[in-house]
């Protein structure tokens, strides 16, 4: 088995106190990078403690990616704490469903500015960093970006409209930045396990959700953890300006068989 190795190497991580976010943070802390990650939570999640049994530096900041003073905090800690930045995996996000019609345009507001706008404002602030050590910039979006079901609205938008954000800094920012995105199916995250609770029977529903995957599995965050540390990697040197969806199969599956 392949080890990456990227001790030396500083990753700032958005929204990764939970979910996906944390499962990105554990598998780099593996990969030996040195971790920065931010959240709304006070608490870290527990991956500062998790990060540093690997032995590699860690910080935590509380962070609203929506805010202009937040966002800059953010990235004068990292690039204090650690003299740079090397990699920044923009993951920081919220299901954002009213459908098309009952949308308010606060949601809608807020939804561009949270799931979209934050990435490139961010990207932006780490680009001098970046663009020092052949950087990497790793967006994550959603399979929702290319199908969706109704009332995913707006959130389907703004995912979507990331996959033109990763190509345009790919072509503007490269050779110095590569950029990718990495496009999460259905991940197995606690909040996911709260919308299955919203049925009757909670175990049925999850099974006939895992069933609409060939892999017959959900996706695990340190899976898509695992991805993102490839496309950090030099072995992904050739990747750029592209989302890559890992959606276990379920794209490949019409919705009658």
């Amino acid at each position: 088995m392949i080890q990456i190795d990227l001790t030396g190497k500083t990753v700032l991580i958005t929204g990764a106190s939970s979910g996906i976010g944390l499962g990105i943070a554990r598998m780099f802390a593996k990969a030996g990078a040195n971790v920065s990650g931010c959240g709304l939570e006070k608490h870290d999640g527990g991956f500062v403690k998790e990060a540093e049994e690997q032995g590699v530096k860690v910080l935590y900041t509380v962070c609203d990616v929506t805010k202009k003073t937040d966002r800059e905090k953010l990235i004068k800690n990292t690039a204090d704490a650690f003299n740079g930045i090397d990699i920044l995996v923009s993951n920081a996000g919220q299901n954002i469903f009213e459908g098309a019609e009952k949308c308010e345009e606060e949601a809608w507001q807020h939804n561009i500015d949270l799931n979209l706008a934050s990435h490139w404002q961010l990207a932006k602030l780490c680009k001098p960093y970046l663009e020092q050590n052949t950087g990497v910039i790793i967006i994550i979006t959603s399979n929702h970006a290319y199908s969706t079901i109704p009332g995913c609205f707006p959130y389907n938008v703004s995912k979507t409209a990331l996959t033109g954000l990763i190509r345009s800094l790919a072509i503007e920012w490269g050779p110095r930045i590569r950029t990718v995105g990495l496009a999460p199916g259905f991940i197995d995250t606690p909040g996911n396990q709260q919308w299955f609770n919203s049925f009757p029977d909670p175990e049925k529903e999850r099974q006939r959700t895992i069933d609409l995957h060939p892999v017959k599995k959900l996706g695990t965050p340190e899976e898509a953890g695992a991805w993102c540390v490839f496309l950090a990697s030099d072995y992904a040197a050739f990747a750029s300006g592209t989302t890559y969806l890992l959606d276990g199969g379920r794209n490949a599956l019409m919705q009658d068989s």
